[in-house]
């Protein structure tokens, strides 16, 4: 299939490496020509790891590149012949509307259109490009090369034809969907994010130290990774993006971004992406 990927950052260039390792070809766009350029060197990285790794078959990591298409100029061209288009770009609302009403105007009006939204509404990325019938959610978890699961995310509109689709484009590509219907967070974000918001809480209130409260739930709750370092892998950024959307959309004081979470995002503390979250991370990107 002709898959096209609307947003080359981290999630947008692992989605690709992982359409290109199940043999599909690939277009990836970005309106930013060096985030573009830093996505494929992230999915020809990507692609050396999987051949050393023998996740490659008889091909090389080169050879799968190769269906990588050259950068499409304009969104228009990008999606023009496109089967399926996933966008992943950034989480804020007015960007992700903006490029839904620019698909709604240039896609085709067979392809499966998705967003690999985390929590924002599918229904109204749907309203915003007029395809209701042929939109849903795909989203992928990071790192997209290592993590099994996809949500196929039902939209109020969404034919069950398009959840077909989707759902078998998912086992596609090696993933295991699991399908629910567009409620904030899903639902992996839905239990997973406030769990991650109430340890910035116990954080902020002083009830322990961030080692602490990270070996408390690994050793006591065998969790494989304590909820601050969760957070700092998943972007504090986009913890905070998650939650609050899930307070503006349910309305509950329990969903409030814990103030501590704020500030870090404020100053730039990111987690791995930056160097710096929770946690040192040591200048990492």
């Amino acid at each position: 299939m002709n898959v096209t990927i609307l947003g080359a950052g981290t999630m947008g260039a692992g989605i690709a490496q992982a359409c290109l390792q199940a043999g599909h070809a690939v277009s990836l766009f970005d309106a930013q020509a060096d985030a573009l350029a830093a996505g494929r060197d992230r999915i020809a990285r990507g692609l050396a790891r999987a051949e050393e790794k023998g996740h490659l078959g008889d091909q090389t990591a080169e050879a799968t590149l190769a269906a990588l298409a050259p950068n499409a100029a304009t969104l228009q061209a990008a999606v023009s012949a496109a089967d399926v288009v996933i966008e992943a770009v950034s989480e804020a609302p007015a960007v992700k509307e903006s490029v839904w009403r620019d698909l709604g105007s240039y896609a085709r009006e067979g392809p499966l259109l998705a967003s690999n939204t985390s929590s924002l509404s599918i229904t109204a990325l749907a309203a915003a490009a007029g395809r209701p019938e042929r939109t849903c959610g795909l989203h992928f978890f990071n790192p997209v090369a290592v993590l099994p699961l996809v949500e196929v995310v039902r939209g109020e509109g969404t034919s069950d034809a398009a959840m077909d689709e989707a759902d078998a484009f998912a086992r596609s590509l090696g993933k295991t969907p699991v399908q629910c219907h567009d409620r904030p967070g899903f639902l992996v974000n839905r239990l997973l994010i406030p769990y991650v918001n109430e340890a910035a809480q116990l954080l902020d209130e002083g009830s322990a130290d961030a080692e602490a409260i990270d070996t408390a739930m690994t050793l006591g709750a065998n969790m494989p990774m304590g909820p601050l370092a969760l957070a700092d892998l998943i972007g504090l950024d986009v913890v905070l993006a998650i939650m609050e959307s899930l307070h503006a959309e349910l309305g509950d004081d329990k969903y409030r971004p814990a103030p501590r979470l704020r500030r870090m995002v404020r100053a730039g503390h990111l987690g791995r992406k930056s160097g710096r979250g929770f946690f040192d991370h040591g200048g990492q990107r």
